[in-house]
């Protein structure tokens, strides 16, 4: 059986290569430009590769032999074959801090009206190739970057994408997610506003003391809504009064949800065109268990979507499900009762569940969990 393709990325990789190899055989190399190579590459014979989004020049094509495969780039305002996940920096390029309308030129913006002028279910079979191929390129990216984490320290937090940065659930969030960053945890969201937002903030913040995270969450307050004028702006500041390079967060937004900016304070940002499969991507990573904040219908759905994958232990065991508002969770949408119930009567088997309006029971149930693995595991 032939080997796997071994991926290329970086320009690094790519002089690593070259270095030490005259014939390169089943690389798949992913938005390279082999135009900047010189006198190193003039040797080099390629055979049974995959080029994707890549640059040659007149003599690298013959180095190219015909078992080989070229995915040229589409016409479309986006790479398709992006080989990273997006930034705040990338995904904002051209959005200019304490100017709020600059968001209309920024790169998230145009794909955005990109997006909604093919149709968000668009019937052009170069577009729907083109946002299939994109989609493809971000969950490769995504998947290498967690290699580099332990699964049961990815932690999920689902919950409204309304709620306000001056309600108090949004305080506990920013505070739970600051400790379990701090912890070695990786924190994990659908990367908008709301909850979601208050748990990269909190990721963010880590490392930092009380009063700055409070100063932080005041300069936050001036916009409490994402529908608030200067909602991103405020965000921006935050990050330039703070930077961050030490702790990370993914943020897994969707263009089909682009009237809800994606939050600036996710380290890495998955952003996809197609919602099922980061809806998916999101319950599927976070195998160290998911906290549930008040939500409507779609932290609904993640509920019993995750309860399913609990049941059935279908990545070999189930994980934690918390629940923060314990009065929203069994009165106003009475899931967790539910949840206990169809447990004990064996309708749901494996659902680890607990509940709580305190952020030291919701963190103790998080942790409780890792340490039960690790010495489960050893």
């Amino acid at each position: 059986m032939p080997h796997q393709y071994h991926e290329i990325t970086t320009m690094d990789e790519l002089h690593k290569l070259l270095a030490n190899h005259e014939r390169i055989e089943r690389c798949a190399f992913q938005d390279m430009d082999f135009s900047e190579l010189t006198d190193e590459n003039l040797t080099c014979r390629y055979y049974d590769c995959l080029f994707m989004g890549c640059t040659f020049s007149k003599q690298m094509r013959i180095q190219i032999d015909k078992s080989c495969f070229i995915f040229s780039h589409l016409d479309v305002p986006f790479n398709c074959f992006k080989n990273s996940l997006y930034t705040a920096d990338t995904l904002y390029k051209g959005y200019t801090t304490r100017n709020p309308d600059s968001y209309a030129q920024c790169f998230d913006h145009v794909v955005y009206q990109h997006y909604l002028q093919k149709g968000k279910t668009a019937t052009d079979i170069k577009e729907t190739l083109a946002r299939t191929l994109h989609d493809h390129s971000i969950s490769d990216a995504l998947h290498e970057l967690l290699t580099q984490y332990d699964e049961r320290k990815v932690i999920g937090i689902m919950g409204g994408h309304g709620l306000l940065r001056t309600d108090a659930n949004f305080r506990k969030i920013v505070y739970i997610s600051k400790h379990l960053t701090e912890n070695g945890y990786l924190m994990v969201s659908g990367g908008g506003p709301g909850a979601m937002e208050a748990t990269h903030m909190g990721a963010w913040m880590a490392g930092r003391t009380v009063s700055q995270v409070e100063k932080g969450l005041s300069l936050l307050t001036q916009a409490p809504s994402y529908k608030d004028y200067r909602w991103l702006d405020t965000a921006f500041q935050v990050r330039e009064l703070y930077p961050q390079n030490q702790y990370a967060s993914i943020g897994i937004p969707t263009w089909l949800y682009g009237h809800e900016p994606a939050t600036p304070f996710a380290t890495h940002i998955a952003k996809y065109f197609e919602n099922a499969i980061r809806e998916d991507g999101i319950l599927t990573i976070a195998k160290g268990g998911i906290i549930y904040t008040p939500g409507s219908a779609g932290t609904m759905q993640e509920i019993f979507q995750d309860a399913v994958q609990n049941h059935y232990l279908s990545f070999g065991y189930a994980s934690p499900m918390v629940f923060l508002d314990t009065a929203y969770w069994n009165h106003e949408v009475p899931v967790y009762p539910l949840l206990q119930q169809l447990t004990a009567s064996g309708k749901y088997q494996n659902l680890i569940l607990s509940l709580s309006d305190d952020p030291t029971d919701i963190i103790t149930a998080i942790e409780k969990f890792t340490d039960y693995t690790k010495i489960d595991k050893s």
